[in-house]
């Protein structure tokens, strides 16, 4: 069945045109030319979205979102609620439930919209995963030539040995031309993104024409397959060491799992989704969707090495004053400018590091990391995680971030986002949490929790951690020197920490040592710890079968 056919049974699409696997250069041309909708808040829905800089088609496509949707609209984000899956799915603030019956009419009226207005759709034929075992078949459909160029960028194509290829296809539909009226369509807003599990159907309808969205959405469909197999999907970095020894590192943004999966001395596999499998690791990607603002071109060569080069995509940054974007050559563009939004980013393909797994796989992981930053400055610098702690402390998915800028707010603020990605997990945390435990116990792996915030006080008392002392406590534990060191247990967090590490101090290993105030010491950890049983009650971790540890 050709694939005009197939989106005709799946949507009912009629009286549509398709542009069909283009080329990136032809994508380029066509974003140019056509991708139009609002990009100031008070302006029209059909300016330019996507223009070229100095460089022409030589160089990225530069492209602007709609303002509000300068990244995932998560509380815009659903999956239909079907009877089958009411139980299954771990519905959430981030991931809201959506009524069946709203749904199909919505869905309904957005294909009427697209006939109605005889639309030109891009397709692109990819893949979620490298690896023919489980690799999900990945159609996307929309209105846009940025989107689809995006989504070339960023999976894997044409992959061979892929079983069932049709039956086992997810597709999205995305509509941004389309406006959601809350009361009509069940929607919060006027945009919607909803994950249709019985039919493997991803609807984008409204203004949600963020990038991200066309990666993401498709990340929490796997989130919700690859459990189902017995396959731990996850968001985190991945890395391979010359002796063959993989590593997988957890953390939200801002903990520096980039930075230190970007090792000269490891081999990456990805950097923000990895599948653990019977096979071993494997990215879910092809391609990298990194942050710009205020990027050091120094201590992020590659991406700053890639932002001149054709076929990538730099979203939300404006031109240079004075001139149009193609005027500006890419790097002389400026990175700091958070004017039009402060989540600009960058879309590359992952071969673009010069330093990749061949086909972004490697082996079982030696090495588990769960990075934080602690602007509370409590946690230890490293600390050495059993089966039980590792299962609370993954699905805590704790870090700290420094004080805002509003009046009256001076204190470190607590995150906590289960798993290290908790809006992209679509099934329950013990799911995962389980899975994990499974995995390290019959790969014999060591889990680390690794805390790259404050030493010696909170943020503006203390000093954040050197990226020399971590990079040596990090190095240390894939190097398996702390699987037999002295440890001793921090009274309050009860967290088990080495008394000696190969090129640290070892004074700083225990943080209480660091303060000057042992008493503020205890008071701030006791604080930090009350924050974690609240975390843990007010998510019902007890319910799912998980163990408190602090």
């Amino acid at each position: 069945m050709s694939f005009q056919a197939d989106l005709e049974k799946l949507f009912g699409l009629k009286d549509v045109s398709y542009k069909y696997e283009l080329s990136k250069d032809a994508l380029f041309n066509e974003a140019i030319a056509h991708d139009r909708g609002r990009v100031r808040r008070d302006g029209p829905s059909d300016e330019q979205k996507a223009f070229p800089t100095q460089l022409g088609v030589n160089g990225p496509l530069v492209y602007y979102t709609d303002p509000d949707c300068t990244g995932r609209r998560t509380k815009d984000t659903y999956a239909v609620k079907w009877p089958e899956v009411a139980d299954e799915i771990w519905f959430k603030a981030d991931l809201n439930a959506y009524d069946p019956e709203k749904y199909e009419g919505l869905l309904k009226r957005v294909i009427a919209h697209l006939n109605d207005k005889k639309a030109t759709l891009y397709v692109k034929d990819v893949f979620m995963g490298s690896d023919p075992d489980f690799a999900v078949p990945y159609r996307f459909v929309g209105e846009y030539a940025t989107h689809a160029m995006f989504v070339h960028n960023m999976f894997p194509k044409n992959l061979p040995g892929v079983k069932d290829v049709d039956a086992r296809r997810w597709t999205m539909l995305n509509v941004p031309s389309f406006i959601c009226e809350p009361e009509r369509d069940g929607s919060r807003s006027e945009a919607a993104v909803i994950i249709d599990t019985r039919n493997k159907i991803c609807l984008v309808a409204g203004r949600a024409d963020y990038c991200g969205v066309n990666k993401k959405t498709i990340f929490t469909v796997g989130n919700y397959l690859m459990p189902k197999q017995g396959r731990l999907s996850m968001h985190c970095s991945a890395n391979v060491g010359k002796d063959n020894d993989a590593a997988i590192l957890f953390g939200l943004s801002g903990t520096g799992k980039t930075t230190l999966s970007a090792d000269a001395a490891r081999r990456l596999i990805g950097d923000d989704e990895t599948i653990w499998s019977d096979n071993g690791l494997c990215n879910l990607e092809d391609g990298c969707y990194a942050k710009l603002i205020d990027l050091d071109k120094d201590a992020e060569p590659v991406i700053a090495q890639a932002l001149s080069k054709p076929g990538t995509i730099i979203e939300n940054v404006p031109p240079l004053p004075g001139k149009k974007m193609e005027e500006c050559h890419p790097d002389e563009l400026d990175l700091t400018d958070g004017s039009i939004a402060e989540n600009t980013r960058f879309s590359y393909p992952l071969d673009a590091n010069p330093n990749v797994m061949p086909n972004g796989q490697g082996p079982h992981p030696k090495t588990i990391v769960l990075l934080t930053a602690d602007a509370f400055g409590v946690l230890p610098p490293i600390s050495i995680l059993e089966p039980k702690d590792v299962m609370y402390h993954f699905v805590s998915g704790f870090t700290a971030r420094v004080a805002g800028t509003e009046v009256g707010v001076s204190e470190p603020q607590p995150t906590f986002s289960a798993c290290f990605g908790g809006p992209f997990m679509a099934q329950k945390p013990n799911v995962y949490a389980k899975l994990l435990a499974e995995k390290m116990e019959k790969h014999h792996a060591r889990c680390i929790l690794l805390n790259t915030g404050w030493s010696g006080g909170p943020y503006g008392t203390g000093k954040r951690m050197k990226l020399s002392v971590t990079r040596a406590l990090l190095n240390a534990a894939l190097n398996g020197e702390l699987d037999n060191v002295e440890t001793e247990t921090q009274d309050i967090l009860k967290l088990k920490m080495p008394k000696s590490c190969p090129g640290v101090d070892s004074a700083i290993l225990d943080p209480r040592n660091t303060w000057a105030d042992k008493a503020a010491y205890d008071a701030t950890a006791t604080k930090l710890r009350d924050m974690f049983r609240e975390n843990f009650k007010k998510k019902g971790f007890a319910e799912f079968g998980i163990e408190e540890r602090i």
